[in-house]
Parts: C-alpha cells; sequence; structure tokens
C-alpha cells in the first residue's frame, strides 16, 4: 500500500496567538502534553513497523509541533526509514533548527508559516536562512490580509528564488481583481486559493490514498470530512479505502483540495504535495493565473464517508 497520512494529535496549544487563525486554540495542561506525547509515540510506533507498505506523513497539529521535544524526534526517526517516503510538518519556525542535521534531509520537509506581528521579520529570515544552509526543503507563506501584504513582498524578495512562497487566502474573506493580482505577483498560485473548489461527488484521493489520523487512530478520509473509516490501529480502515466523491459541497483549504482530482495539484506539487513545494517554476496566464488542469477522472457519486 501506498498511503499518505495526515495525523493531527490532540496537541492545540501554540506560542503565537494569530487574530485570524481559526483553530480553538488553548494553553494545554501537563496531563494534556503527555497524552499528546503518548498518542505521537504511538504513531510513531505504528507506522515505523509498516515496512511492508510506503508511507508518507503530514503533521498538522492545532498547535505549534516544533517547540516540543516529541514531534521533532518523531519527525527524525521517520524520516530514517526506508519505508517512509516524506515526513513534514506545519509549523510557524519559531523554535530552534539544528535538531534537522539528524534527520534525512531527503526526506524531511517543512511547510512554514510567517506571522507578522508575531515574531521579529530578521529572527524568522535567519530561520529559512538555517533551512537553506541545512539542506532542507521549506516552503514559506502567509495569510493574504492587507496589513501582511508588505511583508510577505519583503520576504519574498529575501528568500532565494528557489524557495516557493505561498498565500492562503484569508477566511472568510473575498478580493477585488485588483487585491488578487497583488497577491499573485507573489504567488503565481493563489488563484487556487482565492475561491473555494466546488468538490460535491468529485473524485478525490482522501479515502483512497490518503487518509487523515487523529490521536486515538480514528481514520477519516480527510480533516473536513468527519464520518469515521475505522482505526489506525486495529487495521479496520483497510478494508474502507476506496475511491469515493467528495461529501461536501465546496473546499477552500490547500491540505484538502490539493489532492482533488480535478485539479492539476499533483502534477504542480509533484514530489512536494505535503511540503507545498512546486516540481517546477510555475506560469501564469494572462486570464486567471491557473495552470490548464490535466485530465481528470469522471465525478464519481457520493458515496458516503
Amino acid at each position: 500500500m501506498d498511503l499518505t497520512i495526515l495525523y493531527r494529535g490532540p496537541l492545540a496549544s501554540c506560542d503565537y496567538d494569530c487574530p485570524y487563525c481559526p483553530f480553538a486554540k488553548r494553553r494545554d495542561s501537563v496531563e494534556q502534553l503527555r497524552s499528546d506525547r503518548a498518542a505521537l509515540e504511538r504513531f510513531t510506533a505504528w507506522a515505523s513497523a509498516q515496512t511492508g507498505d510506503r508511507l508518507s506523513v503530514l503533521f498538522t497539529p492545532w498547535g505549534e509541533g516544533l517547540v516540543r521535544s516529541w514531534y521533532r524526534k518523531a519527525i527524525v526517526e521517520l524520516s530514517r526509514l526506508e519505508h517512509i517516503g516524506r515526513v513534514a510538518i506545519q509549523t510557524n519556525l519559531s523554535g530552534r533548527t539544528g535538531w534537522l542535521a539528524g534527520a534525512d534531509r531527503d526526506k524531511v520537509a517543512l511547510w512554514c508559516t510567517y506571522h507578522p506581528g508575531q515574531t521579529p521579520y530578521e529572527r524568522f529570515l535567519g530561520r529559512c536562512r538555517e533551512l537553506t544552509a541545512l539542506g532542507v526543503r521549506f516552503s514559506v507563506g502567509v495569510v493574504g490580509l492587507d496589513e501582511h501584504l508588505e511583508e510577505a513582498a519583503r520576504l519574498r524578495s529575501a528568500l532565494p528564488p528557489e524557495v516557493y512562497l505561498w498565500v492562503n487566502a484569508a477566511e472568510g474573506h473575498t478580493y477585488t481583481d485588483e487585491q488578487a493580482a497583488r497577491w499573485t505577483a507573489l504567488d503565481p498560485l493563489f488563484a487556487y486559493s482565492r475561491h473555494p473548489h466546488r468538490s460535491a461527488g468529485l473524485p478525490c484521493r482522501t479515502g483512497e490514498s490518503v487518509i487523515s489520523v487523529d490521536g486515538d487512530g480514528t481514520v477519516r478520509r480527510c480533516h473536513f470530512v468527519r464520518a469515521e473509516l475505522g482505526n489506525l490501529y486495529d487495521g479496520s480502515y483497510r478494508g474502507s479505502l476506496r475511491p469515493r466523491g467528495c461529501p461536501l459541497g465546496v473546499c477552500d483549504c490547500h491540505i484538502g483540495y490539493v489532492h482533488l482530482e480535478t485539479l492539476p495539484l499533483y502534477d504542480v506539487f509533484a514530489g512536494g504535495v505535503l511540503e507545498r513545494i512546486p516540481a517546477r517554476p510555475v506560469r501564469v496566464s494572462a486570464s486567471d493565473g491557473l495552470v490548464p488542469p490535466g485530465p481528470a477522472r469522471r465525478p464519481l457519486p457520493m458515496a458516503g464517508p
């Protein structure tokens, strides 16, 4: 089996307090942190034992994982395993980076978000330079709010041209064509984030070759569809993996719509889907900024979970 796993344990504490963040943050108690650590160690042990499968893992914590030693340890350990194709994590890059020297840097990658107002610009840029010096693959992005535009442009000019800077449309925010053009000048793929994607009944890799797993091992097709497919640890999820149409009307988050087969993003991000790194420089069309889509399978009936 060739399987991509989006893992999100109970960790919800973060060292930032972004006002635009949609996640429900909390201050984790000592017991909650212990539970998160135990859940992650259980998942890491399971993934390590799946030598007959090919696994890729993206950690998508509600909070900031890399300030916790157990996330750093899990990433290093998984990256060294032959049957792990990629291990990546979403992070605000607030923590130190030297620990990555112990990882297999052909497999490890970071999806980094810059939050102006939460961290000094020079500190964040310094972290990016450390990743470059370590030879770690990474992408960098911002939330597309007007107050972030100047800092995002400054960051784009300072980063090496091969480092992709992505822009996420702010939740609940609409963009005029003029506003969208400013963000597209920084991120040629911004058009994919600007509007939610119609997904009802359309084929999606989630639930077939991509799954979401929580700290208890509950398997769902993705973070946004609550129906359960089984449990990771008793193997009951395996019988539920099959092609199925999306049961939701729209998909508006990159970690969801990147897996839609009606979009060409597996070609755009070939070799870098989990860490959001395009395979090659992206050309922008004069009309809408989209790369022409490739062939897709026919829409499927909405097949429940």
